[in-house]
């Protein structure tokens, strides 16, 4: 079976690269510039594409000709906490977060949709802190709002892609230990992906476009 994964080189990307490896899948795994700690890993079910999900740009690499798996990981988080502030943001941050995280994954099943099998899955990888029903803190206005977005983008693809057999679901990882979270979260990548591989492995069972954190509840948006 074959596995794309973009934002593979590090943290959850990485994470994924690892679990479908050892499970036996083919991985097409995408960074945008360092390969990081994909340089190391010589394996031949692991293929490397250089991919930069805000750029329009097709991938540096071959494809595969069918996909069973696409996990849009790729993504920012943008200025710090401060800079996210309601008289701080600014409408530059606000688009560059917003044109990596959630039009990122747009191009991506643009580009890719003719070749996922029937049966297949996306996943896009969202966060909680898009959820409106669980934002009680307020602030974080560009990330929040991207997340968010890529729920209701996520939902639009489930229904138009039903008809070819294409799961969609949208995945909130937890509060994982990673570069992003500065090593502060509540667990470690290998629990987070493993507890969305599992939700990954039922995606036919949920609710098309459906908004589901690691631990297989869903997340009221």
């Amino acid at each position: 079976m074959n596995v794309l994964i973009t934002g593979a080189n590090r943290g959850l990307g990485l994470g994924f690269v690892r679990y479908y490896l050892q499970a036996g899948y083919d991985v097409w795994a995408c960074h945008r510039g360092s390969q990081g700690a994909l340089a190391a890993m010589d394996l031949p079910c692991l293929h490397l594409l250089a991919w930069d999900v805000g750029a329009d740009a097709a991938p540096l690499g071959a494809l595969p000709e069918t996909l069973d798996l696409l996990i849009n990981c790729a993504g920012i988080y943008g200025p710090g906490k401060d800079g996210q502030a309601l008289d701080k943001v600014t409408p530059e941050a606000m688009l560059q977060v917003f044109n990596v995280d959630c039009i990122g994954p747009l191009r991506v099943v643009q580009h890719l949709q003719s070749r996922m099998s029937s049966g297949a899955v996306i996943a896009n990888l969202s966060s909680k802190m898009g959820s409106s029903a669980d934002n009680s803190s307020g602030g974080t206005y560009a990330y929040r709002a991207a997340k968010a977005a890529l729920v209701i983008v996520s939902k639009s693809m489930a229904v138009d892609l039903a008809a070819a057999g294409v799961h969609v679901i949208s995945l909130h990882p937890g509060w994982v230990r990673t570069d992003m979270t500065q090593h502060s979260g509540l667990i470690d990548v290998e629990t987070s992906v493993a507890g969305m591989a599992k939700v990954i492995a039922r995606a036919g069972s949920y609710v098309p476009g459906a908004f589901v954190a690691f631990d297989g509840s869903e997340v009221p948006y």
